[in-house]
C-alpha cells in the first residue's frame, strides 16, 4: 500500500462512525441536561480565561462555542469537554505580549496543523508513559501561575507591567500598595470563598455562576469601583483568513509547537481522567487529537484562541450522568444561546469577580495529599515534581515539562542501570558450589550477566569485568540479560578484547536470539563465534573451558 494511501485509511478512521451516534440514542435526554449543566460551569470561566489569554472575554466565549463544538463531534472520547484552559493562558499570555492577537490567531491554526499530523502518524498512545511526578508538578505549576495571573484584576489594577507573570503580579501589587482599591479585592475573594466553600455543602449548585451574578448586581447597585468586561458583541463574528501569514509561520513554529504540545498533553491525560470516571469507556487518544487539531483549525477563524479539553468541565459532565458527545455538544449550542442572548448582561460582569472565580479554580487544581505523597515516595520522583513545579512558575510549562521528563528519564536510567550486575556465580548448594569451587581451582571463572546492558550500566561493566584477575578462562553467562544496546554491545565486545589480549579465553554462553542479533550486526564476538567459543549453554561451555585449561597447565 502507497504512502498516500495509508494516509487516506487513517484519516478515514480518524473521522465520526456509526459506533457515536449509537452512543448519542441511548440516553438523549440526560445528555442534554449535562450538556446545559456544563454549560453554567463553563460561561464564568469561558469569560475568565479570554480575559486572562488577553484576547478578551469574546474571544474566550467564542473558544468555548466553537472549539467546543467541533472538538466534540470530532474527538475521540464520548465525555470530554473542549475550549478555553488556564494552562493555555499560561502559554499564550507571552504570545500575546511579542505578536499581538493576530499572531495568537495564527500559532492556533498551526497549532491545529501540528495536531492532526500527530494523529495521522499515531503518537496520541504515546502520552501514557509521561512520569506522574511530571504531571503533577506541571499541574501544581500552572494553579499557581493562573493565580499569579489574576492578581491585578483582584486587586483592581489595569496598568501592570512584567516580562513574567510573577514580575506583573508584583508590579500589581506595588501599584495597589500605592493606591489601593479595596472593592476589587473583596469582590476577588467573596467570590473565591463562596464557590470554595459553597462546594462543600452543595457540590452540585453552580456557585461560580452565583458569584458572578452577585458581583455584577452589587457593582451595578453600589457605589464601587469596579473594572468591567466591556460590551460584547450579539452573537459570533463572521469568518475570516485576515490573521493569516505566510510569512510569519517561521517565527511563531516555536510558540505553536508550545501550543500543539500542551494542547495534546492537556487533552489526553483529560480524556484518562473521565475513563477512570466511568465504567466502560475508553477514549481513542488518536481521534482525540485529531478532534482537538481540527477544533484548534477552526477557532481562529472566528477570533477564537487555542483551545484544550478541560479536566474540570470534563468532570462536571461526567458527574451530570453524560454518555455520548451529545452532551459536549449541547454545552457549546447552549453557549452560543448565551451569546445571542445576553451579551449586553455579560459585559456587565466586574473583572474582579471573574478573578475570583479562576482564584477558586486553582485551589481545586491542587491536590496536596498526591503531591505530599509523591514528594515522600523517592528522591528521584521528588526532585522530578519539584524542578517542573519550579520551571513551570519561573519560565513556562513546555519548557517545565521538557525538563521533568529528560530528568525523569536520567532517574530512570540510573535506576534501571543499578539493576544490572556482573557477579561471579554464588558458590552455594543450588549452584553446583562443588563444580564452581573445581572451577576455581583450575583457574575457571564464570560470571552471570543480570538485568539490561545498555549505555547507562555499561561502562560499570568494562571496568568490573577488566579487574579479572588470576584466571585462565572467563565464563560470561549471558542467559539473564534482559536488553542489549548498541552501547552495551560495543562495551562488551571492547572487555572481550581486553581480556583476550591478556591471555585469558573468554567463552560466552545463554546468548538469546534477539541479543544475538544486536552482537551480530555490530560485529561483536565474531572472533569467538569463527574459533567455537559460544555456547548455546553454560554446561557446554564449562567442559571446553576444563579442557582450554587442561591444556594451559
Amino acid at each position: 500500500m502507497s504512502g498516500a494511501a495509508v494516509l487516506r485509511d487513517r484519516a478515514l478512521r480518524l473521522l465520526p462512525g456509526r459506533a457515536d451516534w449509537i452512543a448519542v440514542r441511548r440516553s438523549p435526554r440526560r445528555d442534554l441536561l449535562a450538556g446545559l449543566t456544563v454549560a453554567v460551569v463553563a460561561l464564568p470561566l469561558a469569560l475568565a480565561f479570554g480575559v486572562t489569554s488577553g484576547l478578551g472575554a469574546q474571544a474566550g466565549l467564542v473558544t468555548a462555542v466553537v472549539a467546543g463544538a467541533v472538538a466534540a463531534v470530532f474527538g475521540g472520547s464520548n465525555l470530554q469537554v473542549s475550549g478555553p484552559t488556564g494552562a493555555m493562558t499560561v502559554v499564550l499570555v507571552p504570545v500575546v505580549q511579542q505578536f499581538g492577537p493576530t499572531g495568537v490567531l495564527m500559532v492556533g491554526a498551526m497549532a491545529g496543523l501540528l495536531l492532526i499530523a500527530l494523529a495521522l502518524a499515531r503518537l496520541g498512545r504515546y502520552v501514557r508513559y509521561l512520569p506522574t511526578p511530571v504531571i503533577e508538578g506541571f499541574t501544581a505549576g500552572i494553579a499557581v501561575v493562573i493565580a499569579l495571573q489574576q492578581v491585578p484584576a483582584a486587586l483592581g489594577v489595569t496598568d501592570a507591567h512584567g516580562e513574567r507573570v510573577w514580575a506583573v503580579a508584583g508590579d500589581a501589587v506595588g501599584r495597589f500598595v500605592a493606591h489601593p482599591r479595596p472593592a476589587a479585592v473583596a469582590v476577588a475573594l467573596g467570590v473565591a470563598a463562596l464557590m470554595l466553600l459553597g462546594a462543600r455543602w452543595r457540590p452540585g449548585v453552580p456557585f461560580s455562576l452565583l458569584g458572578v451574578a452577585a458581583a455584577t448586581v452589587l457593582a451595578d447597585t453600589a457605589p464601587v469601583d469596579l473594572v468591567r468586561i466591556g460590551a460584547l458583541p450579539q452573537g459570533l463574528p463572521a469568518p475570516s483568513l485576515a490573521f493569516l501569514d505566510p510569512g510569519a509561520i517561521g517565527v511563531l513554529l516555536p510558540s505553536a509547537l508550545a501550543v500543539a504540545a500542551l494542547a495534546a498533553l492537556e487533552s489526553l491525560l483529560s480524556a484518562t481522567v473521565a475513563d477512570g470516571m466511568t465504567v466502560g469507556e475508553r477514549h481513542d487518544p488518536d481521534r482525540e487529537l485529531f478532534g482537538q487539531g481540527l477544533a484548534n483549525l477552526a477557532s481562529p477563524l472566528f477570533g477564537g484562541i487555542p483551545a484544550t479539553a478541560a479536566i474540570a468541565r470534563t468532570a462536571v459532565n461526567v458527574r451530570a450522568g453524560a454518555s455520548s458527545k451529545l452532551a459536549a455538544l449541547t454545552h457549546a449550542v447552549a453557549l452560543a444561546g448565551i451569546v445571542l442572548a445576553a451579551a449586553p448582561l455579560v459585559g456587565r460582569i466586574p473583572l474582579a469577580a471573574l478573578a475570583g472565580v479562576l482564584l477558586a479554580t486553582t485551589v481545586r487544581m491542587v491536590e496536596v495529599g498526591s503531591l505530599w505523597a509523591l514528594a515522600r515516595a523517592t528522591r528521584g520522583d521528588a526532585l522530578v515534581l519539584v524542578l517542573t513545579f519550579a520551571v513551570t512558575v519561573i519560565w513556562d510549562l513546555v519548557t517545565a515539562v521538557a525538563v521533568g521528563i529528560a530528568v525523569a528519564v536520567v532517574v530512570a536510567l540510573r535506576a534501571v542501570a543499578r539493576s544490572a550486575r556482573l557477579e561471579q556465580v554464588p558458590l552455594d548448594a543450588g549452584d553446583h558450589s562443588a563444580e564452581e569451587r573445581a572451577l576455581l581451582d583450575e583457574h575457571i571463572v564464570a560470571y552471570r550477566l543480570d538485568g539490561p546492558l545498555f549505555f547507562a550500566a555499561a561502562h560499570n561493566f568494562l571496568l568490573e569485568l577488566s579487574e579479572v584477575a588470576d584466571v585462565r578462562v572467563v565464563i560470561l553467562r549471558m542467559s539473564r540479560v534482559s536488553t542489549i544496546d548498541a552501547t552495551g554491545a560495543h562495551v562488551l565486545g571492547d572487555a572481550i578484547r581486553r581480556l583476550r589480549g591478556r591471555g585469558i579465553a573468554v567463552l560466552l554462553s545463554g546468548v538469546t536470539p534477539g541479543h544475538d542479533q544486536v552482537l551480530s550486526a555490530l560485529g561483536v564476538a565474531e572472533e569467538l563465534r569463527g574459533e567455537g567459543l559460544v555456547f548455546p549453554d553454560t554446561p557446554a561451555a564449562i567442559r571446553y573451558a576444563r579442557e582450554i585449561a587442561l591444556a594451559a597447565a
